[in-house]
């Protein structure tokens, strides 16, 4: 493994050079292709229903794109954690327009009802529930937080491992079919929540002296 030891530090070594503000150009791509097929007509017969839903699940790509920063760097030493806050912020942001659109294009700005309609619909509530978990941790997302709350920045971080798996469960709700892609996020999104426990620290790779057994430790 010593060889994808050297690589993991090629490869992070490269990373340390792109600026985080390379991150935030990549996030805005799919925002500028929906705006182009909406300025072009190329949102399909149901041109709000169409808005909603992309702007939804790239929120969720990115939150998962999140979530899978710890993980890689434990299993393959590969380290993204500078960028996780940009994609946290990133996911909030197409969130934030997610809801923005409902409340906008389809609700026509009319507070009461779609208020009403959170309290009765199900898949509503939970995408509530779920954007408001990410308000608190995106305006809390900031040095000056982590130092006035301390530890308590933590724990209220690690709600993000209830937001992402309430998120896909708000899109397959509001779909009311179960396709096989939104299922596949969400067994993705189970598979990293359950990683976090079952790999609490980075592996090491190390072989035997005859250089054929290889075992797999965690360093502390």
């Amino acid at each position: 493994m010593a060889h994808w030891t050297e690589r993991a530090q090629q490869i992070n070594s490269l990373l340390r050079k792109l600026p985080v503000w390379a991150i935030w150009i990549a996030g805005l791509v799919p925002l500028g292709l929906l705006v182009w097929d909406v300025l072009n007509g190329q949102t399909g017969p149901d041109p709000i229903r169409d808005i909603e839903h992309r702007l939804g699940r790239t929120a969720l790509y990115f939150l998962v794109g999140g979530l899978a920063v710890t993980p890689l760097q434990r299993i393959s030493r590969i380290s993204l954690i500078r960028f996780r806050r940009a994609l946290g912020l990133i996911a909030f942001t197409y969130a934030g327009l997610h809801v923005l659109a409902w409340i906008w294009l389809d609700m026509g700005l009319m507070w009461q009802q779609a208020l009403n309609d959170v309290i009765k619909r199900p898949y509503l509530f939970l995408g509530m529930i779920a954007f408001l978990i990410l308000l608190a941790l995106a305006v809390t997302s900031n040095d000056l937080s982590m130092r006035r709350m301390r530890s308590g920045w933590k724990d209220l971080h690690q709600l993000v491992y209830v937001a992402a798996p309430v998120v896909a469960l708000h899109w397959l709700w509001a779909l009311k079919v179960w396709e096989r892609w939104p299922l596949s996020i969400l067994a993705a999104i189970l598979l990293l929540v359950a990683l976090r426990p079952l790999i609490p620290r980075p592996l090491r790779w190390s072989s035997k002296p005859n250089g054929e057994k290889i075992t797999v430790k965690t360093t502390s």
